[in-house]
């Protein structure tokens, strides 16, 4: 990353999450379109550490790699489905050294595991890589990997056809998270919630009855 920083053609940013769910922070995909428009002709997109079921980032990228460290814990996210089913690549870091065995025999066992669940839509299971970043070694068939899969889709459509699906997600998300932003920002909830707050805390009606009765209020206006 330090080499990276300073190369004349990268562009690096931090982007926190600000408490968004997902991995990703609320205008990541945004931010992915203008790097796209600025000419930038490959978007990495790091997430923060995910869960096994979030994957908001599946619906931004085009290919999603799985990052792990043998020897850590983290082959066991080879018996989780969700992230494993997200991922198009598996790479196994720091193969080098002591390592490199545990590196070895995790990937015999993510092999193994991955042909038990689903494949992605594209027919394909998530390939098991070893890398080693500071030595460099695996990169190179990383990033030809990572290039081959990218062509394949091109050529078949199925980028194309990812990424309309994610358009379709991404304008539901839209019209939730303003839904959302107004219910917040209208006077009269703003004025109601603390009493129906106070009532699901003291026990005087069920969270599910005062979620009701406040959507009720906000909806009433457009009645009037």
């Amino acid at each position: 990353m330090e080499k990276l920083s300073v190369h004349e053609h990268a562009f690096i940013r931090p982007s926190p999450t600000a408490g968004a769910l997902g991995g990703v922070a609320r205008r990541t995909r945004e931010t992915i379109l203008l790097c796209e428009a600025a000419g930038y002709d490959r978007v990495v997109v790091e997430t923060v550490g995910v869960g096994q079921s979030e994957l908001e980032v599946d619906h931004m990228t085009d290919l999603n790699l799985l990052l792990m460290l043998a020897g850590a814990g983290d082959e066991l996210q080879g018996i989780k489905r969700g992230i494993m089913e997200a991922a198009d690549i598996l790479v196994l870091t720091k193969a080098v050294g002591d390592n490199l065995a545990r590196a070895e025999r995790a990937q015999r066992d993510l092999r193994n595991a991955v042909m038990f669940m689903p494949p992605r839509d594209s027919g394909r299971y998530p390939e098991v890589l070893l890398t080693s970043a500071l030595e460099g070694s695996g990169m190179d068939a990383l990033l030809q990997r990572v290039e081959a899969l990218y062509a394949e889709d091109l050529g078949n459509g199925r980028l194309d056809r990812r990424r309309s699906e994610q358009d379709l997600h991404w304008f539901q998300h839209a019209v939730n998270e303003g839904l959302l932003d107004r219910f917040r920002a209208d006077v009269r909830v703003a004025e109601a919630q603390p009493a129906f707050l106070r009532n699901v805390k003291e026990g005087r009606t069920s969270p599910f009855n005062a979620a009701k009765e406040l959507l009720d209020r906000f909806f009433a206006k457009d009645s009037e």
